[in-house]
């Protein structure tokens, strides 16, 4: 814990984990299959850009697999590298040697907990799963100190079922209770009521740490994210540009400026979020997946004004219509686009911007032939200014 000292107040922050798992429930995404070489260069960059675990991968599910995750494990210099099993002998053992050459190594194992789970995928009993759960701890904790254990679909687990799982979990050795909503089915309250529920029922909780894994199917996320770390987990599990299954995974990029643009909470990562927006197009590019123009915080509309009335605001004062300052995440300045909805305050920034400085019965004139043209086309760029201008009948 850190101490942060304001001129007008003392607050204490919590430090948040940031997991990054791109490189495994990232790349689970049909199409998005990264080679060796790639995952080593995003490796790199999710290291640099301050992440805490990087999940390399499945080392069991392929050699490919497997050479990635002990490559990875070579090259990273900073954060720890983890690899993901199921709670299986020999899925621990390649991970375990996959995992041999990092500075720091975390084996990630675990079961499905709810009832669904146990009696369909399992055909099993709570007791076995325990059992089962424990017994993969143990021997995990041969190889490494740093087990995270995953309850699956622990969402829709009974918490008063997941409290016992988690309280024999850490009894086994386990130092992290990652906490999936595999199916994103949960609200946020009762995520967040879940990660309390633990918080104060699990007698051995002071010895781990609570992780949030959450799914997207219900666009929730991030808001689930958010309320598992104000309930008290201090690790998130996310990815860049929030891919992943079906729906995809929790946002890093928001679950970070989330924290950031709200210091009430008390909650700070070690996220440099300067490489924010590059990092999100190095993954987009590397894996094929176009971001979409209104995602927030990476998208190319995040800083972009084409509202008349939004235009002259943020002209005025940036901070009348963005709460973040766009170089904050990377993005070298706010967009006005010209539109048909654009204002007279938009089309004389843009042409000064340009070189072109409008008198307002100059502007009057151009903002009327400048409707005109902008009804005919979608967007007006730099290059169409001068012609608008000159249609206008104003001399350059």
């Amino acid at each position: 814990m850190v101490t942060f000292v304001s001129n007008a107040f003392c607050m204490k922050q919590e430090y948040v984990q940031i997991f990054d798992t791109t490189l495994r429930d990232g790349e689970q995404v049909p199409g998005c299959k990264l080679n060796k070489a790639e995952k080593l260069v995003l490796a790199k960059r999710l290291d640099e850009l301050g992440v805490d675990i990087i999940e390399a991968g499945f080392p069991i599910s392929s050699p490919g697999d497997f050479e990635a995750v002990s490559d990875v494990a070579k090259t990273v210099r900073n954060a720890i590298v983890c690899g993901l099993t199921r709670a299986v002998q020999k899925d621990i053992d390649v991970a375990a040697e996959a995992l041999k050459p990092a500075k720091r190594a975390r084996i990630h194992t675990g079961i499905g907990t709810s009832d669904s789970h146990i009696q369909h995928k399992f055909r099993s009993t709570r007791e076995k799963i325990i059992e089962r759960g424990v017994a993969a701890v143990k021997y995990a904790k041969k190889y490494v100190e740093d087990i995270e254990f995953y309850a699956e679909d622990a969402g829709r687990t009974d918490n008063a079922y997941l409290a016992q799982v988690c309280d024999a979990m850490i009894k086994a050795g386990a130092t992290v209770l990652n906490i999936p909503d595999t199916t994103g089915y949960c609200l946020p309250e009762e995520y967040g009521a879940k990660i309390k529920y633990l918080m104060e029922h699990v007698p051995s909780m002071h010895k781990a740490t609570l992780s949030c894994h959450c799914h997207n199917d219900l666009g929730l996320a991030t808001a689930n994210s958010i309320a598992g770390v104000i309930n008290g987990a201090r690790q998130i599990e996310c990815t860049i540009n929030g891919i992943g299954e079906r729906a995809g995974n929790t946002s890093l990029e928001e679950v970070v400026m989330i924290m950031r643009q709200h210091p009430n909470l008390g909650l700070v990562t070690n996220i440099q979020t300067q490489m924010l927006s590059e990092t999100s197009q190095m993954v987009s590019d590397a894996m094929g997946m176009i971001v979409q123009p209104n995602k927030a915080i990476v998208g190319a509309n995040a800083f972009a004004h084409s509202s008349g009335i939004h235009q002259d605001g943020v002209i005025k004062n940036r901070e009348t219509y963005e709460i973040i300052n766009p170089h904050d995440v990377g993005v070298d300045t706010s967009s006005i686009v010209l539109t048909a909805r654009s204002g007279r305050a938009a089309l004389a920034y843009r042409a000064k911007k340009i070189g072109i400085e409008l008198t307002k019965d100059e502007l009057d004139l151009a903002y009327a032939a400048f409707l005109t043209y902008a009804d005919k086309k979608k967007e007006i760029n730099d290059n169409d200014i001068p012609e608008i201008v000159k249609n206008a009948g104003i001399s350059l």
